[in-house]
């Protein structure tokens, strides 16, 4: 499959695809140069960290930095520091590999497809100026064949007219004699045009324009393969760096294996035992046997305190503390039916569910004003109201919202076949509504969601299909339709038909493009409109 042969009626499609995937690119280049940019401050943040606590030569706690602990800590801020330079490598591979490179690749694409767009619009001119030379051909024919018959009609009137002179009879017929060679060189004319206009429109539709559809699809598969590569390199790019990047966890973890604190406490106590004998024993004086003033140095002398044994430092802190588009109308009726109906139907879907979101909040205000019913010390039940009464408002217009969806559904010849079984299963359960329309939560438990919002609108569907069955009749026919070319039908709600058929017009176009048609067996559904040609019932 491809785009020249099935999409050959989706110049627009084509346009737009195309265009949104260039934009995809520029979009993920984007994405990478900003992960570039967090890349490269988390690397330089990474390394004014380091810095920061990275020990300066001369400062008070070198001689603390012979410890293990410390040497350890020293080793992390250089495998850091070096996780830093990976992170930056990465920064720089991706901003190289990906965003540079992807950024002219861009360029050649976009200069490429504005290549071929041109040369779609030069193929267009070319056929509508053909489309013209053909209609002011047609037109001339046309003109000088009616002045043809009057001329051939005068003639004739004056040849009988026995006033008439021979003169004037003979310039009567000379003169319609000259206008039926003119018409007849416009016919000609005419028929050399349409036949080139034809041709040219073969070429159109059946060459010029498939290649080019065809390059197209092949630019846009060579961007899509370019960019899946950008979105492998953005992991291989990780990868690469994967290895030395554990290299420097493995050396945060060995330089946490090697903090042997029982050894900083021997190496504390060597560098820093006084080798002071304790004091001795304070004796006892008797002063009731007088002052002996001769006493030993062991009771006399100041003995030195464990402060001043230990605490020259005693008063330093400790290490530790720190394009032209149609109007858009409310029911999707610019659209053509198939597409209309997917859209009504998931317009319809969006509003259920908004609808029962409401319908759920509704039920937990109710459950919460019985409880301050039932205990006034929690709350008063009137403050709730206000909420109550909007969301009554809410579930009240989008029900009507609803119904107004299912109503344009219903009108575009479809009704879900999921809705019925939801509606019948429904009703078969015995289930109700999960509110009365007075807003009163309904003493059954807890519908199905689908049940919930689709339940107020059963008895009308029923009702709808029963007078449907006894009132439904063929719509008459306001014209009648010839096919001028093939068309196949494949999508639901159109209809297949061959060149040369007759078909019955059943509703005319309304702007969409799309013509509703009958056959004789009473088969009916859409055709293009520029595909036949239409004579309605005057």
């Amino acid at each position: 499959m491809d785009w020249g042969t099935d999409l050959w009626d989706q110049y627009d499609i084509i346009e737009k695809h195309t265009l949104s995937g260039l934009d995809l690119v520029e979009k993920y280049v984007k994405f990478v140069k900003e992960r570039t940019e967090i890349e490269q401050n988390y690397a330089k943040q990474l390394r004014n960290l380091s810095k920061k606590y990275y020990p300066k030569r001369g400062s008070k706690d070198e001689t603390e930095c012979r410890v293990s602990s410390f040497q350890s800590f020293t080793e992390i801020l250089n495998e850091m520091n070096d996780y830093a330079g990976q992170r930056e490598l990465v920064a720089e591979d991706m901003m190289m590999n990906i965003c540079i490179e992807l950024t002219k690749y861009l360029q050649e694409l976009k200069q490429e497809r504005k290549t071929y767009l041109l040369e779609a619009k030069k193929a267009q001119q070319t056929l509508e100026v053909s489309y013209k030379q053909l209609d002011s051909s047609k037109k001339r024919f046309e003109r000088e064949w009616r002045e043809a018959e009057r001329s051939a009609a005068y003639a004739e009137k004056t040849d009988q007219d026995i006033n008439a002179t021979k003169a004037d009879v003979g310039k009567a017929k000379q003169q319609a004699h000259m206008r039926s060679r003119i018409a007849e060189e416009c016919k000609n004319d005419y028929a050399a045009q349409l036949q080139k206009c034809n041709k040219e429109q073969n070429q159109f539709y059946f060459n010029d324009m498939p290649v080019i559809f065809n390059k197209l699809q092949d630019m846009d598969e060579r961007r899509g393969q370019r960019l899946a590569d950008g979105y492998v390199l953005f992991s291989d790019t990780e990868k690469h760096v994967m290895p030395i990047i554990d290299k420097c966890l493995e050396g945060i973890h060995k330089a946490g294996c090697n903090v042997n604190q029982r050894n900083d406490s021997l190496a504390l106590v060597e560098q820093h035992k006084s080798g002071f004998e304790r004091p001795g024993d304070i004796e006892f004086e008797d002063y009731s046997q007088g002052i002996n003033r001769t006493s030993s140095d062991s009771s006399l002398s100041t003995p030195k305190g464990p402060l001043e044994l230990l605490g020259k430092n005693r008063n330093k802190k400790s290490w530790l503390l720190k394009k032209s588009k149609p109007t858009v109308t409310e029911d999707f009726g610019h659209l053509p039916p198939e597409q209309r109906r997917k859209r009504l139907q998931k317009k319809r879907d969006e509003i259920a569910k908004e609808l029962q979101k409401e319908v759920d909040q509704s039920e937990a205000l109710e459950k919460m004003r019985d409880v301050y019913e039932k205990n006034p010390q929690m709350g008063d039940p009137a403050s709730l109201a206000p909420q109550n009464s909007q969301t009554a408002q809410n579930i009240e217009r989008l029900r009507g919202e609803l119904a107004k969806y299912e109503t344009w559904v219903a009108e575009a010849g479809v009704r879900g076949s999921r809705l019925q079984q939801r509606s019948q299963s429904f009703n078969n359960n015995g289930a109700h509504d999960v509110y009365s329309p007075d807003g009163a939560q309904s003493d059954e438990g807890t519908p199905d969601h689908s049940q919930a919002i689709y339940a107020e609108f059963d008895d009308d569907f029923e009702e709808e299909e029963e007078e449907e069955v006894e009132e439904e009749e063929p719509t008459v026919a306001i014209g009648n339709c010839t096919a001028m070319y093939n068309f196949p039908g494949a999508s639901e709600g159109t209809i297949s038909m061959q060149e040369g058929e007759v078909l019955d017009v059943v509703e005319e176009d309304k702007g969409d493009g799309w013509t509703r048609v009958r056959r004789t067996n009473g088969d009916e559904g859409y055709i293009p409109t520029s595909y036949v040609s239409i004579a309605l019932n005057k």
